[in-house]
């Protein structure tokens, strides 16, 4: 796969990598999503299979180059390098764009899982009871995440190995966001603000070369939180990508009616019109993350007035469904040129 495989095929490699890292940090939304409709999903689970017990033998007896082919180095280093820059870069831009125009947002993701739900829906040919009921299974487990109440925060560090690993659920499960999943279990704030800012404090100060804060109990209390999440969500993604390539390929048709399902259930958390419902303590003072932003407890979702905001949402929803046709499109071209 690798070897054939062009600087630009590379390039586009790394740009959805980009949009499924924003993705995975949107609570609602699920990377997984953008991997399936971008053509790159079973390539995707097949590659993260691939670090196993072989890979780490190659890995621990300095083979290099054999571990960097047999794990698909090529597809998953441009796919990750994507990821790790949209979290510095273009999520940044997300959460702006969220502060100030959350309704548009919103709307737009709204209509690219409607467009994700054609797309996947339009070649499905398998349809019998079977696949009915795992599409209605899978609305349902969608659906009914989105309306759950959220867990107090927890750093008990099992808890957050436990975090880590169902967290990872969004780049591998099309349709079940990690982020909102995290928000479900309370340590939202926990392990994807406040301990990715002790480890940017921390970069900062051993390059300015300030090691005071190894007598920070609350530095290093919130390392180890994220290093153990780190570890959870490693062995929570190759976990998954095993599982699932195992499922895929024994019963493809029944996991791909019932993915469809999560994608269907998970419009119920980027409803456009909703309210967003912040943390409070027992006085009704809203609570702040270590950043100085409200902590988001869950959504409230209402049905929308018909006015002019309505009608230029729904122009976002159209658009939204045109950028997953229009990546269908090239998706179509590009194995038209290869053929």
């Amino acid at each position: 796969m690798q070897s054939t495989r062009s600087f630009k095929d590379r390039v586009f490699l790394v740009i959805k990598g980009l949009a499924m890292g924003a993705a995975n940090k949107v609570p609602g939304v699920s990377g997984g999503v953008v991997a399936f409709v971008a053509g790159f999903y079973e390539e995707f689970i097949y590659s993260l299979q691939r670090v196993n017990k072989t890979a780490f033998k190659l890995l621990f007896n300095g083979r290099f180059r054999s571990f960097y082919r047999y794990i698909n180095g090529k597809f998953l280093g441009s796919l990750f390098l994507g990821m790790i820059v949209s979290y510095f870069s273009v999520s940044k831009i997300l959460d702006y764009l969220i502060v100030h125009y959350e309704l548009y947002v919103w709307s737009t993701f709204f209509g690219m899982i409607l467009g994700s739900i054609y797309y996947i829906s339009k070649d499905f040919k398998e349809w019998n009871r079977t696949t009915l009921l795992a599409l209605v299974l899978g609305a349902i487990a969608g659906l009914s995440v989105s309306f759950l109440d959220p867990a107090t925060e927890n750093d008990n560090l099992l808890f957050v190995f436990f975090c880590g690993i169902i967290s990872v659920s969004g780049m591998t499960l099309p349709g079940f966001s990690g982020s909102f999943i995290l928000i479900l279990l309370g340590n939202y704030v926990l392990l994807l603000v406040d301990s990715v800012n002790a480890l940017y404090d921390t970069m900062i100060d051993v390059f300015s070369g300030n090691f005071d804060f190894i007598y920070d109990a609350y530095r290093i209390r919130m390392l180890k939180v994220l290093a153990v999440f780190t570890l959870g969500s490693v062995a929570g993604l190759v976990t998954f990508s095993h599982i699932l390539n195992y499922i895929l390929k024994h019963y493809k048709f029944i996991t791909l009616a019932t993915i469809m399902g999560f994608i269907i259930g998970s419009l119920g958390v980027v409803w456009p019109w909703k309210e967003t419902i912040y943390k409070t303590n027992s006085e009704g003072i809203t609570i702040l993350d270590s950043t100085g932003k409200q902590i988001i407890a869950n959504y409230q979702r209402y049905l929308p007035e018909f006015n002019s905001q309505t009608y230029i949402a729904i122009v976002y929803i159209a658009l939204g469904i045109l950028i997953v046709l229009g990546l269908e499109w090239y998706g179509k071209r590009t194995r038209q040129i290869k053929a």
